[in-house]
Parts: C-alpha cells; structure tokens; sequence
C-alpha cells in the first residue's frame, strides 16, 4: 500500500484472511465453535476481542477547521457498520483493517472525509459497495442533525414485540427500548390512575365497542405516563423504540392541531419481501402503501377499525359515537366513577412538540398466523395468575378479547401503516426485512431536513 495525502492507496494484495486478522479478532469462526452450530444472531461481544492496535491511538478531526476531534473506537465504528446491515463479524474485519492501514501509515491524526474515505474503500473490497456505504451516510446524518425517532412496534400478547425490539435496537445501535406493560403497573401501583390490577382482555364486556374503547382509554393513559421520556427524545432529539400491548399508533400519529396524522415516512411501491422461503414470504409481511384518499379523523381512530371479514361497520360506528361522547364531556369515567381530564396535558406535549427537525414516527403492527397464536396465547395465560379475577374456564373469553384487540390495530394497516406476520420459520427474513425497512423509513424521514439545511458535513 502506498500514500496519497492522508488517503491511503490499498494495493491489491492486502490479504482478509489472514492468520493476524483472525487472531486479532479472537480467532474463532462464527459459522461454528468448537464444531457446533453458532447462533444466527448478530453477536455485539467485539469489545472483548483486543488488538494490538488497540494500544495507538488514532484521532479523528470535525469540521472545516479541524478544532474538535474524537478518538477512533474499533467497537463503536463496526456498531456503526451493522446499522448498515453489514453483518457483524465482518463489521469487525473491516474496522480493524482500517485501524490497522492507518497505523500502518502513519496517519495518527486524520480528518473525517479522509476516514471516511478509506472505510468505504474496504467496504468495497469486501463486496459491501454503494448501497451500504448510502446507508453509513445517511444514518451518520441523520445522528449529526439529532432528529427525533420513535418506532412504536405494536400487537396483542405472544406476537414477539419484545423480541423484535430488542433485536432492532441491537441492529440499528439504538439504546432507548421502553415497555408499556413496565409503564402499566407504575402508573397503576403508584398513581391514581383509574387502571384495574386485571387487564383489559381479561374483563368482561359487553360488546365488542365497550372493549375498544376501554383499550384506547388505557391507551391514553399510558401515553400520558410516557410523556417525559417522549419530551426528552423530541428535545435531545434521541431515537426510542416503545413496544407493548398499550400502544394505539393514533395517539402518536395525530397532530392535535389540525386533526390529520402526523408526518410518517412515505411507503415505497417497491416495498416488497422477496425472500426464497417454502413459506410464501409475500404473505409473511403485509406492506402497505399510503391511501391517497385520507378520511376525517376523530380524537380516537376506533373510526379506522375494520374486520377482516368485513363485518364491523356498525361496531366502528359505535365505537366512533362513544369517543366523541367522552371527548365532549371532557373526562373519562372508570368503572370506579373516577373521572380523569381528557388529555389535555397530553396534548400539549403531544409528539408533535419539536424545537428542531420534524420527528420521525414508524408505527409497526406486528401479527401470527392464527393458530400459532392460538396456542401461545393459551399456554401464556394458563402461566398468569389473576387470582378469581379470571378463572380458567375464561381462557377463551380472554383470547377472544385479544383477537378483537389483534384486529383493531392490523386495520391501521389501511391508513398504511406496515402489518408483519411473525413465524418461527422466517424470523430471521423477517428481521432483515424490518431492518431495511427502517433504514428505508429513516432515509425518507431525513430528506426533508436534509434539502432545508443543505448538504452537512458528515459527522457521526
């Protein structure tokens, strides 16, 4: 290799495999250990696995004037790489190959661009060429002009929320993972809230409407418990993910100004699965384009719900006439006679609220085939104690109150929100498809800031 400036020329016989590489990197294959099979999720252990390279110090200058400057971390470089759904164990290759051409050379003090440049030159070499290198480009802007995100991943029990979150805050680098459940039983235990010890699928109701908007009202309520975490994120402009039960994508979408959804990514027409699976992948995943024909919404969106069957129009009108009925009373009711205000306060710290760029909200409705979800679900409840408060013989009755649930927040999908069918057999497709997404989501969401601001230097 040879010197060009700061930029470094890599000769043709720079050898990835080499015995110094996989010693350096812990020398082990990650395809097995030992003879066995290793597990197919991406590994974040790389801290562990030193190099002597680890020992020089290379700094890396910002800006024009080069007056501020970072130290090089292999860990948090090839972090940055697997957002960019490079997978992990050649992030690491790739992040000490670089270290390596740097001390190599010399280059102890090196600017962005200069970085940057060589980076992309060994991502090239290992086949990772301009779709990845777009993706570290753009996420390295979308963390320079600290634009709030919030994915909101969304299903009744047993659907693998907490899963799914969990392994798409590991992949995209996203520490901020907040549960609902968690939320519930503070507000419940240590509030005055009117929230019942025994939840919403496990009550009785009258009708199916009744349900819905019980569930929307605890919805509200948790939202509200949510609103300072919420507040920070807009303010610091910070990424968080929220999952759980208690999560209605309208309350988060609903810009209370002027009464239409907030601002949303925009679908792609090309926002198909194309995974080889014996499973018809086009089903595993239900992608949506946005409906050009946007109806009126109401303060709760119980108007969007629709049967897949085809037979809740009488339900969405009911459920529509009771919302309004609170809305006008301004308070809530629990089955106590407790009232509460309707969201006032909320409203005024609605996600909406923003000092700088636009938020970028992606809801997520996540869903199972039907008789997977049937059989988790009863062996989950049959693991849950609510003392007489729900006996077993009221197993059915709670799976029919989730599957009401289930249907309500898979009609979001008509306002376009993206619906994934969940299988034990196309997880990991289907995680790599929701990782895409995202990125595709985000990049969609920067844009806009992207063409007010003009073109800003990339600084992660």
């Amino acid at each position: 290799m040879t010197r060009k400036g700061k930029e470094v020329v890599i000769s043709t016989s720079l050898n990835h495999n080499s015995a110094e590489d996989e010693e350096e990197e812990g020398g082990f294959d990650h395809s097995k250990i030992n003879g066995r099979p290793f597990s197919p999720f991406p590994s974040f252990s790389s801290r562990n696995a030193s190099s002597k390279y680890d020992f020089v110090k290379v700094k890396v200058w910002l800006g024009e004037n080069a007056d501020h400057c970072y130290v090089l971390s292999r860990f948090l470089l090839s972090r940055m790489l697997t957002v960019t759904k490079i997978p992990n164990h050649v992030a690491i290759k790739i992040a000490l190959e670089l270290k390596k051409l740097l001390i190599d050379n010399s280059l102890l003090d090196v600017s962005q661009s200069d970085l940057e440049a060589n980076l992309f030159k060994l991502m090239e070499r290992r086949g990772y060429g301009e779709e990845y290198i777009n993706h570290y480009k753009m996420m390295t802007r979308f963390h320079y002009q600290r634009v709030p995100l919030v994915i909101l991943v969304c299903g009744t029990a047993c659907v693998g929320k907490s899963t799914i979150a969990t392994q798409l805050a590991q992949r995209l680098n996203l520490p901020n993972v907040l549960q609902t459940d968690m939320v519930y039983e503070l507000l419940r235990t240590s509030t005055d809230a009117p929230l019942a010890s025994t939840p919403v699928w496990a009550r009785e109701f009258s009708s199916s409407e009744e349900l819905i908007t019980e569930f929307c009202r605890e919805c509200r309520i948790v939202r509200k418990g949510l609103a300072g975490d919420l507040k920070k994120a807009m303010k610091d402009g910070k990424p968080i993910i929220i999952e759980g039960i208690h999560l209605d994508p309208s309350i988060y979408l609903m810009d209370e100004e002027n009464k239409l959804p907030a601002k949303m990514p925009e679908k792609s027409e090309t926002n198909t699965v194309s995974v080889s699976l014996d499973d018809d992948p086009a089903r595993q995943l239900e992608n949506n384009s946005v409906s050009e024909n946007n109806t009126e919404n109401s303060n709760c969106t119980t108007g969007y719900l629709t049967s897949e069957e085809g037979k809740s129009v009488n339900l969405v009108n009911k459920v529509v006439d009771s919302q309004e009925s609170i809305d006008k009373a301004g308070s809530i009711s629990d089955s106590k006679g407790e009232t509460i205000k309707d969201l006032e306060g909320d409203r005024k710290t609605s996600v909406s609220l923003k000092s700088g760029p636009e938020p970028i909200i992606i809801p997520i409705v996540l869903k199972m085939a039907e008789f997977d979800h049937k059989a988790l679900l009863e062996e989950w409840i049959s693991t849950r104690s609510f003392s007489d408060k729900c006996p077993a013989e009221d197993k059915d009755k709670s799976i029919t109150n989730l599957k009401i649930i289930q249907d309500y927040l898979i009609s979001f999908k008509s306002q376009g929100l993206t619906v994934a069918n969940i299988s034990a057999t196309t997880f990991p497709q289907t995680l790599d498809w929701l990782h895409g997404y995202l990125l595709q989501s985000i990049e969609q969401g920067i844009s806009p800031v992207s063409s007010e601001n003009g073109r800003q230097p990339a600084q992660n």
